[in-house]
């Protein structure tokens, strides 16, 4: 690091103890029967997730990128809250209301099962490894790791590895209920270690009004200096959150469609209580340290000016578990997608316990992947920005139309339209950054990507339509 966070041994402790707490609790939920354990069992904890628990989980896997979220705040201000806060709010709404309850009452796994039964099993092939892209831990992972680096002194690939370790070991036995009571953990971690340091800075360096009257005029406005097209694009980037397994599997999960939508609603009004923290944080960070040189550090450069040691310790921990449970349910996801959903899903003989078997199998996969692509990864914001563009046009109407029977359109119609909602994107991001920069002012004709790929994949359905009219079922999935 450029400004290094230097631990008294008491932080260290704490840091020790977090650890052994993620140990216990995997001992204790790996306690499972291995053989012969179904897969609602392993996936979904046996689709009997409470409310509390989903709101834990929910709220903690959802916001893993939180030095990407410092860095945003330092950089642009309030327009962090525009950008990060609002748009996702409003579509995990969207979310609560009309799928939440649909995705509970029906008999699915995963997405790429509900694809198979809506659409055909090439659009569940399709759609399993553009959600593998999606949900890809590497960059948590990354940040996991150089958070292990920054503390330890650790060189990176070993950072990369343990921390790796120690977040998902217990998952390949334990499963989905692991995660769930893990994230419970995670959860409480993360809101207290926020209110925390929050409050130190308050304390020493005088209220939130105060503070942010010291602010630059740009990042008090809503846009924070972005323009306002950028911004735009971001609202379409939520729409993340209707195609997100981390929703499905979650809401597939709870042990009623009321828990379902309830748990979303009460989540969002979570998100919003730690945005204020995080965001917050972020602004004292700006005010009381203008110059950093690596903007990155925002957080734990201040928690290096303000805290106490002890709690510099709980504030990292916080931190940690924040990283640490979007890396856990990531990778369990990308595991099932790989296991279930490509592997198991073509193989000769299918069964429940081969599924589950080809899941752990695929966590191991998963996070090999995750630490070999965690070298050569750009900012988490870049990242966010590049996944959201380049995969959401193409899952989006398939996934949308498989809950809605009257607006399907034959299975070929819909395989195109995922392949070119997803290929133009990318066409159109090589040739920006070849032009000089992935940016409005270097696409061709100045036309964000992400609209290309809504375009081409709505207009494909529309042919669809006028070529084929409605089409109500297709290929049972594979269960």
């Amino acid at each position: 690091m450029t400004n290094p966070v230097r631990f008294a041994p008491l932080d260290y402790a704490l840091i020790a103890i977090y650890f052994a707490f993620l140990v216990v609790i995997g001992v204790f939920t790996a306690r499972r029967k291995v053989t012969g354990e179904s897969s609602e069992d392993f996936m979904l904890a046996g689709r009997s997730l409470t409310l509390p628990a989903f709101v834990a989980s929910l709220v903690a896997t959802w916001y893993g990128g939180i030095l990407g979220v410092g860095q945003f705040a330092y950089e642009s201000g309030v327009a962090t809250w525009t950008v990060f806060g609002l748009p996702y709010y409003l579509f995990a709404v969207i979310y609560a209301f009309f799928l939440a309850g649909k995705v509970r009452g029906v008999a699915r796994l995963t997405i790429p099962d509900t694809l198979q039964s809506a659409h055909s099993r090439p659009v569940a092939l399709l759609g399993s490894l553009f959600l593998f892209c999606l949900v890809t831990p590497a960059p948590y992972t990354l940040m996991l790791g150089t958070m292990l680096h920054d503390m330890f002194g650790w060189p990176l690939l070993l950072a990369l590895i343990l921390g790796t370790i120690l977040s998902v070991a217990f998952v390949v036995t334990g499963g989905f209920n692991t995660d769930v009571r893990t994230n419970i953990f995670q959860f409480l971690l993360m809101f207290t270690s926020f209110a925390m340091i929050l409050g130190f800075a308050v304390v020493k360096h005088g209220g939130v009004g105060a503070m942010f009257a010291q602010l630059p005029p740009t990042l008090r406005q809503p846009s924070g200096g972005l323009a306002w097209p950028l911004i735009v694009v971001w609202y379409f980037i939520a729409m993340w959150t209707l195609v997100d397994p981390g929703f499905h599997q979650r809401c597939s999960a709870a042990s009623s469609p009321r828990t379902a939508r309830n748990g979303i609603l009460i989540s969002v009004l979570c998100w919003a209580l730690f945005d204020f923290m995080t965001i917050t944080t972020g602004l004292y960070a700006r005010v009381l340290l203008p110059h950093l040189s690596n903007t990155v550090e925002a957080y734990p450069a201040l928690s290096q000016l303000i805290l106490p040691a002890g709690a510099k310790g709980y504030f990292w921990v916080g931190m940690l578990a924040t990283v640490m449970s979007t890396v856990i349910s990531y990778t369990l996801i990308a595991a099932i997608t790989v296991g279930r959903d490509i592997v198991w899903r073509f193989a000769p003989q299918r069964t429940g316990e081969s599924d589950v078997f080809w899941t752990r199998i695929g966590v191991v996969v998963s996070s090999a992947l995750a630490i070999l692509a965690a070298y050569k990864l750009p900012t988490v914001v870049g990242l966010w920005y590049t996944i959201g563009t380049a995969f959401i046009p193409g899952l989006l109407l398939p996934l949308l139309t498989a809950y809605s029977p009257r607006v399907r359109v034959a299975p070929p119609y819909t395989f195109v339209a995922m392949l070119l909602g997803v290929a133009l994107p990318i066409v159109w991001m090589v040739l920006g950054y070849k032009a000089g920069g992935m940016d409005e002012d270097h696409y061709p004709w100045r036309i964000e990507p992400i609209y290309l790929g809504l375009g081409a994949s709505t207009l494909v359905w529309a042919a669809g339509r006028i070529a084929g009219g409605r089409v109500k079922s297709a290929a049972p999935a594979a269960v």
